[in-house]
């Protein structure tokens, strides 16, 4: 018992780092025990030391012991005590341990919550809060810190926000704190240590998630996103991509040489959104607040990228929207979420979005609108789409008919795929780096366009998906606007793959006549000029135009980067051919 109780103690001193003691009465022992030992001892239960009511008991009619302890700490906890010690006046820990042997008459009782708090969880920010305050303040706001799987598991159907239908005891009858999420599945954690007493992970996964979330995460692992690490590190045309972009080059000699990036530059560049890949290698003492304590030490992290590859050997990030840890549904209904790896010239659905009058209306009127609302009703909560509202959310209307169900497989209502060198059916497994041309290269159509059939989804599938995404235009609008919006947009895909045809038609023919090295000379496609151009015409141009077409964005799709940059790029990779050519010959 002596024991726990000098470990508790812990809590009484190292808020003195602060000045939270100044500001009490020195004989005001009540104020002095609560602004500075009740976090780490809790009322009536253990926290991070003994409960008050435990100490209490022990020191009764003794509060000269208790002063004892305080001006002469013994034991483990000694250090730590003594390095924070001279921040409590003598009259104050005189008038705490006053206070503390009042108790054992029992005059105070604890307050309880209307969602109780594990002990574990307790345990948690006892500490936490003052160790990571923004952490807990964050987390105090969240539903999760006022509700329990229990009072989730009994809202109505459409209202409930979990999809699990049963809960171990253990869980069911607390809110989701701390512990709750970063102890589920230790012996599948590489990156679960000892801390304090407890097995924690420091990575939270889909995989925990899952515990309360099981559809959802299904969903997520059949979502293109969720592999969008292997996607991209996988594919070797992708990856050579990303080494051209990513790498150090040097000049010497009239020529240039490119050297690999590392692992940290990836991860700070491609990797970010796409998601890195997170390994323990083993532990490492540092010096905290509480002493030194051992912490894994994680490669590729800090990492929340959507197909992040995790510890427990799962794929994908559940902070990438719903950002912890507040984890909040308002949050990742709002444009600004997924505008953190849709914003560039490659993917630019919030520079679209922001310019469209969908975009309009929101910067407008947002302000007004329910974001937490569960289930999301068109015309009461919102006026105009945000991403979520077309790719992810349960949409219902005013009088209950649900016209999208939630989904967090993101091309639920996407009959094309926009993004690539041609756009394309979407293709059927979301791990493309399975996918494979008849030319051999791993791309959902040949370099000319056409499709790799056998790896895409069919016309039923497309249609079947372009009819969920109607339902959704069609709470607000006509039919013939919707058709004829959709009508616009393929014609889009159609001339934008055949202005990137005409860019990869000029390019091919360099490297026949052997003004450029490539896939035949077994280099690089994307380290020349022309060939760098021929990646912009697809790459941004093209993209660019898509997605302004998709999200009625016309400025954006016209002169911002888009039918006037894919023409001007012809162009230019035509005068390109022509003068190495003249060159080539005039050498010859």
């Amino acid at each position: 018992m002596k024991n726990y109780f000098v470990l508790g103690i812990i809590g009484l001193y190292l808020l003195t780092v602060f000045p939270l003691a100044i500001g009490a009465e020195a004989g005001n022992g009540e104020a002095l025990y609560m602004k500075n030992c009740k976090r780490c001892h809790k009322l009536n239960k253990k926290g991070m030391g003994s409960s008050l009511e435990t100490m209490a008991k022990k020191y009764q009619n003794n509060s000269a012991g208790i002063v004892d302890l305080l001006n002469n700490p013994t034991g483990k906890a000694a250090r730590m005590m003594k390095k924070f010690i001279t921040g409590l006046s003598l009259k104050q820990k005189e008038a705490i341990a006053d206070w503390m042997i009042s108790q054992s008459q029992g005059k105070t009782k604890a307050k309880t919550n209307i969602a109780p708090i594990s002990e574990d969880t307790e345990a948690c920010l006892s500490c936490h809060e003052s160790v990571t305050p923004g952490i807990v303040a964050d987390w105090r706001t969240s539903r999760h810190a006022k509700t329990t799987p229990e009072m989730a598991l009994n809202k109505p159907v459409l209202e409930k926000r979990v999809s699990s239908e049963t809960f171990d005891k253990g869980l069911k009858s607390f809110v989701v704190g701390c512990y709750e999420c970063h102890s589920q599945n230790p012996k599948l954690h590489s990156d679960n240590f000892e801390h304090n007493g407890y097995q924690i992970n420091v990575v939270v996964t889909p995989n925990d998630c899952k515990t309360c979330h099981p559809t959802e995460i299904k969903q997520y692992a059949q979502n293109i996103m969720s592999h969008a690490y292997g996607n991209l590190n996988n594919n070797p045309v992708y990856r050579d991509l990303v080494d051209s972009v990513n790498g150090i080059q040097s000049f010497k000699d009239m020529k240039t040489a490119l050297v690999p990036p590392d692992e940290e530059t990836d991860a700070d560049s491609c990797f970010y959104c796409h998601g890195t890949s997170i390994k323990a290698k083993g532990l490492k003492t540092r010096e905290t607040a509480m002493g030194e304590m051992e912490f894994p030490v994680l490669s590729g992290w800090p990492n929340q990228g959507v197909g992040r590859l995790n510890p427990d050997g799962s794929k994908g990030s559940c902070t990438s929207c719903h950002t912890r840890h507040a984890f909040s549904i308002a949050m990742a209904r709002k444009p600004y979420t997924c505008s953190e790896c849709h914003k560039g010239p490659d993917v630019p659905a919030y520079k679209v979005y922001a310019v469209s009058k969908h975009g309009n209306i929101y910067s407008s009127l947002g302000k007004e609108w329910d974001f937490k609302a569960v289930p999301w009703t068109v015309g009461k909560d919102f006026t105009a789409p945000t991403c979520a509202t077309c790719h992810v959310s349960l949409i219902v209307t005013e009088e209950g008919e649900v016209v999208a169900k939630r989904t967090h497989r993101m091309n639920d209502r996407s009959s094309w795929r926009i993004f690539g060198i041609y756009a394309h059916a979407h293709p059927k497994s979301p791990d493309t780096s399975i996918i494979k041309n008849k030319a051999g290269l791993p791309l959902p159509t040949e370099l000319t366009g056409e499709p790799a059939a056998n790896y895409l989804i069919d016309a039923k599938e497309q249609e079947k998906r372009r009819e969920n995404m109607q339902k959704v235009c069609l709470t607000c609008h006509s039919d013939g606007w919707v058709k004829g919006q959709y009508a616009r947009f393929e014609n889009t895909i159609k001339t934008t793959n055949q202005m990137t045809l005409a860019a990869t038609k000029i390019l091919l023919t360099a490297w026949d006549k052997g003004a450029a090295k490539g896939l035949a000379q077994n280099d690089s496609i994307f380290n020349e000029a022309i060939e760098i151009k021929w990646s912009e015409q697809w790459l941004f141009f093209a993209n660019s135009t898509r997605f302004a077409s998709a999200m009625a964005g016309a400025d954006y799709g016209v002169f911002a980067n888009g039918r006037w940059y894919m023409s001007k790029n012809i162009q230019e990779m035509l005068d390109w051919l022509e003068f190495k050519l003249k060159g080539k010959t005039q050498r010859d």
